[in-house]
């Protein structure tokens, strides 16, 4: 800054007290920049820290609400010590809640399947798939009958032809693993819809599809392999009443989404947190047997292009 010649001001005193005052300021300004930009300035320099204080994390709906409210707490507070940001779970009633919340901006990270994740990345420009289990590269579906149906186990995609003619019930009518690769593969077989008895239901989760089966309400049903696995293995399916029929060939299913908002830097964060997550530390264990995974991986959007276009041939996505 050049010299003020203050002798010059002094029959000017206002001015000159005005002219001092305007210099200082201008002075202290060329070495701080408003608060409001702090983290700008920062970032600019390199600094790592993410412009999002606190994530909203969601999940879709398919299974108990109070085993979801529970395990996904836990996994939020592990996040949160984890990346430094504060991570919120935020229960919905629905699948199409899941999607509609995470368009809007209410949710920022969401646990979705195959065909919700899709929906939900193709409605939010940037959003991308950023983790799986690692049993979601090569995931599976399971056809389950009612003991009393008579039908028997089958070996191979043509003879799902076997459930004509009978009760049938989905889980959710937006589940990747207990309705649209179920239906892809009935089609495949050669059965269509209306070639079964009655009006299909929607049970709204893979637990509840268990459950009607096994009370005979439905004779037949579908659902994700993993959920039966882990159901059975609990000892909490009569086998008596219920049993597999079918498991079908594999596809990419569940991943996490995460909405542009939250920045690479913070992303990567998520993403190694998940990774890091370690089966023979008891607390990680217990996200993990939740999940029904030994472990997270990362993952990209293009590995759901099949779950796409088989959304799309169903007119599921359009």
């Amino acid at each position: 800054m050049g010299l003020v010649n203050f002798n010059s001001l002094k029959s000017k005193p206002f001015a000159a007290l005005l002219l001092v005052l305007a210099l200082v300021a201008a002075a202290c300004g060329s070495d701080a920049a408003p608060a409001s930009q702090s983290g700008a300035s920062s970032s600019e320099s390199g600094g790592a820290e993410s412009a999002v204080t606190e994530i909203n994390l969601g999940a879709i709906p398919d299974q108990d609400p109070e085993l979801l409210a529970r395990n996904y707490g836990l996994l939020a507070d592990y996040l949160t010590e984890e990346t430094g940001v504060k991570v919120n779970f935020q229960p919905v009633t629905a699948y199409e809640a899941a999607v509609s919340q995470f368009r809007v901006g209410d949710l920022d990270l969401v646990w979705f399947g195959g065909l919700t994740g899709v929906q939900a990345r193709l409605q939010v420009d940037g959003a991308e798939a950023i983790a799986q289990r690692d049993i979601d590269a090569e995931f599976t579906s399971v056809f389950i009958a009612s003991t009393d149906s008579g039908i028997d186990p089958i070996s191979d995609v043509a003879g799902l032809e076997a459930v004509k003619g009978r009760s049938f019930t989905f889980g959710s009518e937006s589940s990747t693993s207990g309705r649209l690769m179920p239906q892809s593969f009935l089609e495949q077989a050669g059965v269509a819809l209306g070639d079964l008895d009655g009006e299909v239901g929607f049970s709204g989760a893979h637990d509840k599809t268990i459950a009607l089966v096994e009370a005979g309400t439905y004779e037949v049903g579908a659902l994700s392999s993993q959920v039966w696995k882990s159901k059975v293995e609990a000892g909490e399916v009569d086998l008596d009443k219920v049993q597999l029929i079918y498991e079908t060939p594999t596809y990419f299913d569940y991943h996490w989404v995460a909405r542009p908002e939250l920045d690479a830097d913070l992303q990567n964060k998520i993403v190694n947190a998940l990774a890091a997550l370690d089966p023979s530390n008891a607390e990680h264990a217990e996200i993990l047997e939740f999940f029904g995974a030994e472990s997270f991986i990362g993952t990209e959007s293009d590995n759901y292009s099949d779950i796409e276009s088989v959304g799309r041939a169903s007119g599921l996505i359009e």
